[in-house]
């Protein structure tokens, strides 16, 4: 039991960062991006959100995707995220489940902007010919639905960028690539092993005919600052044009 502690405070504390490589015909121009979900920050302390942004400045990126659960208590010092002004890019954020659990949640959310961190709350965005849709998470399965289909267009690659990875199978014929977290992986093992019996795409990137799926275990521990069998994680994405 010792061993399996230390073991998972370790890990708990480490930041690992991977890579994918997406192709499609509806692809122009290369384009690279940071998608980064789960940051607790709140749970997690500036310490850790320091140690991402180290670990996020040595890739190199067009824009960075955050997936929500940013914050997670309503006493974190907002100053700390300070931090993103180092990035010139976009960075495009939708809501996790625990951002609309805060005290003035509304006023938080509408001050993240000054940290250039722009809220895509149930509309879309274009860079280059890349449609990235930003749903956020306090709705109803239908209603998220419904704005995913307002926001399509069926001449570029459609990205869709939304906490939980529940709606993907109501979607997939029309999205590209769906990007979530929220699961964690189930964080500490066992614990996985029941987050799949409530979602079925809990992590790792899943394929259908063209459209792409990926499901992060996030890039920080929720609760104990544990992890066991499961990685935080900052995954950087190319997205290439696909020859044929």
């Amino acid at each position: 039991i010792l061993f399996l502690t230390t073991i998972s405070f370790y890990f708990g504390n480490k930041i690992f960062s991977k890579e994918i490589s997406i192709y499609s015909n509806k692809i122009k121009k290369k384009k690279s991006f940071i998608f980064i979900s789960d940051i607790h920050l709140g749970s997690n302390s500036k310490k850790h959100l320091t140690k991402l942004i180290s670990k996020i400045d040595k890739l190199k990126f067009d824009f960075i995707l955050l997936g929500g659960d940013l914050i997670d208590s309503s006493d974190v010092n907002l100053n700390s995220l300070n931090e993103f002004k180092k990035f010139s890019c976009p960075i495009l954020y939708v809501t996790g489940n625990h951002e609309h659990y805060l005290k003035e949640s509304k006023k938080i959310i509408k001050n993240l902007n000054k940290f250039n961190i722009q809220h895509i709350s149930n509309h879309s965005t274009f860079i280059e010919n890349i449609n990235i849709i930003g749903v956020d998470d306090n709705m109803t399965k239908e209603r998220q639905i419904e704005i995913v289909n307002q926001n399509l267009n069926k001449f570029n690659f459609n990205l869709l960028l939304i906490h939980k990875p529940s709606i993907w199978l109501n979607i997939r014929e029309e999205i590209d690539l769906m990007l979530s977290g929220h699961t964690h992986n189930g964080q500490i093992f066992p614990f996985n092993l029941f987050v799949r019996i409530q979602f079925k795409f809990k992590y790792n990137l899943y394929k259908y005919n063209n459209s792409n799926l990926y499901v992060s275990s996030g890039s920080g521990p929720w609760g104990p600052k544990m992890r066991l069998g499961t990685l935080n994680e900052v995954v950087l994405f190319n997205l290439n044009p696909k020859n044929v």
